[in-house]
């Protein structure tokens, strides 16, 4: 059986870790409410964004050049490339595990075609690099506060591979950050661009083009895979600060829940003992006399 001083050293290195857990609660809460900001910074622009390209998309069909459109182009998909957008560091519950089993469902549905990987964050990098994945890119620490330099730079080999027709499609997983409790994970196709269909009910916007819409749709296209990728890695990371918090809280609670287990079971270890002495004296004394 454990002595005292054993309890009472365990006890002490819980509490110590329950120290850690509350201090990285309360730095995650911190940066997630910047974080959060961002994200809703972000998603307007993104939106209005979208609804511009599927506006000049439609204007391009009447081009008589829209069939020699790359962006417009509808290929078989053999060579298909993946961004998948992980953290840097763990201790966020089912954060990263979940990402990469949704990369690898995807490995698996895309079979039959040649994917190659764009991986952003440390976890999934280390994850496929230890498996031989077909991996184009490798971005870390960039996660920890995403710029937009760093989303075109991610971009910019995507972009080319797709333009120069070295892949046929592009997807991104990442989380989208939806409360702190609450984080959804998100498979996107960015290219070929899968616009929404139009709107019967929605109001008509007649547009004046300065430009023929095809050439703004061969200018806007690389902006807006730009813009996707950096709206993803500003939801990914306010997804992480969420779930690193909320994993956090749990293992402060956790920790609260063995303090009370070990000092409850130290007490009755330690009135065993008392009680053992006592009789021990009580039998001696009996023997004396």
């Amino acid at each position: 059986m454990p002595s005292l001083i054993d309890f009472r050293r365990r006890i002490r290195s819980v509490k110590n870790t329950q120290q850690i857990t509350k201090a990285m609660k309360m730095v995650s809460a911190a940066k997630l409410r910047r974080a959060q900001d961002r994200v809703i910074a972000a998603r307007p622009y993104a939106a209005q964004m979208r609804e511009m390209l599927a506006n000049l998309a439609q204007a391009a069909q009447s081009d008589e050049r829209a069939s020699e459109s790359v962006w417009l182009a509808k290929r078989e998909p053999k060579n298909v490339d993946l961004i998948l957008i992980t953290s840097d560091k763990g201790l966020a519950g089912a954060f990263n595990s979940n990402l990469i089993k949704a990369s690898q469902r995807f490995l698996n549905e895309h079979a039959e075609a040649k994917v190659s990987m764009t991986l952003v964050g440390r976890k999934g990098r280390d994850f496929f690099k230890r498996r031989d994945a077909a991996i184009i890119g490798e971005y870390i620490h960039i996660l920890a506060k995403p710029a937009y330099a760093d989303a075109a730079t991610v971009a910019r080999e995507v972009i080319r591979r797709y333009r120069d027709g070295e892949t046929d499609a592009v997807y991104i997983i990442n989380n989208d950050f939806k409360s702190v409790m609450t984080q959804t994970l998100s498979v996107l196709q960015l290219l070929p661009v899968d616009l929404p269909a139009a709107d019967a009910n929605a109001p008509v916007r007649d547009y004046i083009y300065e430009q023929s819409p095809l050439e703004m749709l061969e200018r806007m296209m690389p902006r807006y895979v730009e813009v996707a990728i950096f709206r993803a890695m500003l939801e990914t990371a306010a997804s992480e600060h969420a779930a690193r918090m909320t994993a956090m809280d749990k293992a402060s609670s956790n920790a609260k829940d063995v303090i009370e287990s070990l000092t409850l079971y130290m007490n009755r270890v330690r009135q065993a003992a008392i009680t053992k002495e006592i009789i021990e004296v009580v039998s001696g004394a009996a023997a004396a006399s």
